[in-house]
């Protein structure tokens, strides 16, 4: 390594160091009368809950504490009283339900623990119970609602793998999600009837990942649902469907219909009057339009102070809107509203005096710098498009090397899911190459979700390939574009995006230079023997049944052809990962080194399959850039 080299080295770790300190603020929810906020930010080094008086200007957040475990959402109850949070168990895939007053006291767990799963449910439109969904050991799912006060379960319904959408203001009509990845179908509960009926015409299925209960528009006529889903749609939009008693259904329609965007946000005032609605358009960025369901009239929102939105609500009233925001060159941040002026004014934007209030428990100093806003140094990737072999239009995120005008050393990085996608959000480790001299492609390969319901489900099952052949695709497109020394080119992700890295290494040898695989799955079969039961059923739909596709999840597992990979290799795990778990990490290092291949391995302690403290996230980056400016 040349001194310069050292120099972009120690320039992209204090980069690195600078970014990963910058912290955020998302996951927002209001108070009934919306004169407070309460919201997610990891300034202390993991998420914790902050209440801020948005009534007093420049007020301070106070921090709410529950447990020393990440918080993972958060969500005021409709009578003001209670929050309610899911808490992410030592830090991995399992999640605990709690709730807490708004000023920190009465806080207590209410459902979960270090073996049992629980998932946050909405809150009833009364506020005086939270809906709360818990996997049964012998399969299936049950759904209670929980009250805050005693913390007794009360049996809502049960399915196979149902979340609790939404429920009418009298608890009598509940919307329940059930069903396999990408094969999802909604049902509404009547209550009093005790029966269940289908909400969307069958047998239409698809991802329908949010839907509320409303009033009718004139106050007199049926409630309304309304979802946001693609099933029987080529693209998730917003359809409605009038609601009444006995399992009556009026007609079905797609207000605000857009053939150029996804629906991934809806919300709507207490009266049914006003939607609000974010769209992923133009590869990912975000469009916010509020709808007048009285008038069928829509306006867009100007002035978006950021190019993704994160999270998405609408007050109670309809007067404010309230929006986590982000972008490549900005934290996460929440910012409000005004819906009668149009003006937006940040709602966390301020650091507080001393970001840090307590000591880290990193063995090295945390760092706490000022928020990064607009920083002139980060750099802001251009989307661009090619074609996969099949003549699919693919697309992704290319984040170019300043000043550079010649191939150079790149890495491709690609997501999770595979049903996630690639934005121009605020990326730490992104930047971090860059400032070493690493070009970064973010692509969005067949799977990614954004780009429509037949893209999403190209890679399904037997399409698996097709996925593997676009991988291909874009490196070759990196080194044609002229960004990519062939010979120093590196395959990364994590997740999906893992197991992607290992099945390029391993079907296509001599394409990559070196890989980075992050909780990536090593062999389909024991990941489904070992995963949370609940997420190897709803996986089916997208990898194969385990007994069914046997031979074919065999032949496309890495590990069965480790001796194919001959390159540098750097796997990466979370030590409590138990989505993809920590044991397909250790079989394919054990199997590298027996065949004495370059592999190194960093397991990141207290962490489970998403990495939500600092510290954990500064050690992966640094690492990474240790292993690639060292192999490339």
């Amino acid at each position: 390594m040349s001194l310069a080299d050292t120099r972009d080295l120690a320039a992209a770790a204090a980069l690195a160091e600078r970014l990963v300190g910058a912290w955020g603020s998302w996951g927002p929810t209001l108070s009934p009368g919306a004169d407070c906020l309460a919201f997610l930010s990891d300034r202390s080094g993991a998420p914790e809950i902050y209440v801020v008086d948005l009534a007093v200007g420049g007020a301070e957040p106070h921090r709410v504490v529950l447990s020393p475990d990440p918080v993972i959402s958060v969500n005021w109850s409709a009578d003001g009283r209670w929050l309610a949070a899911a808490v992410a168990t030592d830090g991995g895939v399992r999640t605990q339900v709690w709730v807490v007053r708004p000023d920190g006291t009465d806080a207590r767990r209410v459902a979960g623990s270090s073996s049992v799963h629980a998932e946050l449910g909405p809150w009833t439109r009364s506020g005086h119970r939270v809906s709360v969904c818990m996997p049964r050991d012998d399969g299936g799912t049950d759904a209670f609602l929980a009250d805050p006060a005693t913390g007794e379960l009360t049996p809502l319904a049960s399915g196979e793998l149902i979340h609790v959408l939404d429920m009418s203001v009298d608890e009598d009509l509940v919307i329940l999600r059930d069903g396999q990845r990408s094969k999802q179908f909604c049902v509404v509960v009547d209550r009093v009837a005790d029966a269940d009926h289908p909400l969307l015409p069958y047998p239409a299925t698809g991802d329908t990942e949010r839907a509320i209960i409303r009033p009718a528009p004139d106050g007199r006529g049926p409630l309304v649902a309304y979802l946001a889903t693609d099933a029987g749609l080529s693209r998730k939009q917003c359809v409605a469907l009038p609601l009444g008693p006995n399992g009556w259904r009026g007609q079905s329609g797609v207000l605000a219909p857009r053939e150029d965007a996804e629906l991934e946000g809806l919300d709507a005032d207490d009266a049914g009057h006003l939607l609000l609605l974010v769209w992923n358009v133009s590869g990912g960025r975000s469009e916010v339009e509020l709808y007048d369901t009285r008038t069928d009239s829509r306006r867009v929102l100007s002035g978006l102070p950021g190019q993704v939105v994160t999270g998405a609500l609408l007050s109670r009233d309809g007067s404010r809107v309230v929006l986590a925001v982000e972008g490549p060159d900005r934290p996460r941040r929440v910012w409000s509203l005004d819906v009668a002026t149009e003006v937006w004014s940040p709602a966390t934007a301020s650091p507080e005096p001393h970001p840090c209030p307590e000591p880290h428990p990193s063995p090295e100093p945390h760092p706490c710098p000022e928020p990064v806003e607009g920083h002139p140094g980060l750099v802001n990737p251009e989307l661009v498009t090619f074609s996969a072999r099949d003549g699919l239009e693919l697309s992704g995120w290319l984040y170019r090397v300043p000043g550079r005008t010649s191939p150079g050393p790149a890495m491709l990085s690609l997501h999770g899911g595979p049903e996630a996608q690639e934005r121009p959000t605020f990326n730490p480790q992104h930047q971090a190459m860059l400032a070493a001299g690493i070009a970064v492609f973010a692509p969005n390969i067949r799977g990614s979700s954004g780009f429509g319901r037949s893209y999403v489900r190209a890679d399904d099952v037997h399409g698996r390939r097709d996925a593997f052949d676009d991988v291909i695709v874009c490196a070759q497109y990196l080194i044609s574009a002229g960004v990519a020394d062939p010979r120093r080119l590196a395959v990364t992700g994590r997740s999906y995006g893992g197991y992607l890295t290992l099945t390029s290494l391993a079907f296509t040898p001599g394409i990559f230079a070196a890989g980075v695989d992050i909780c990536g799955m090593s062999d389909l079969l024991t990941f489904y023997r070992d995963t949370e039961p609940w997420i190897a059923a709803a996986a089916v739909s997208k990898y194969g049944d385990p007994k069914r596709d046997r031979t074919l999840l065999r032949a496309i597992s890495p590990l069965r052809f480790a001796v194919n990979i001959n390159v540098p290799l750097l796997v990466v795990h979370g030590e409590l990962d138990t989505n993809v778990p920590i044991g397909e990490a250790h079989q394919i290092v054990a199997a590298l080194r027996a065949l004495n291949r370059p592999v190194d391995y960093l397991e990141l302690a207290g962490e489970g399959h998403e990495y939500r403290r600092a510290d954990s996230r500064l050690l992966l980056i640094r690492t990474m850039l240790d292993f690639l400016t060292r192999v490339l």
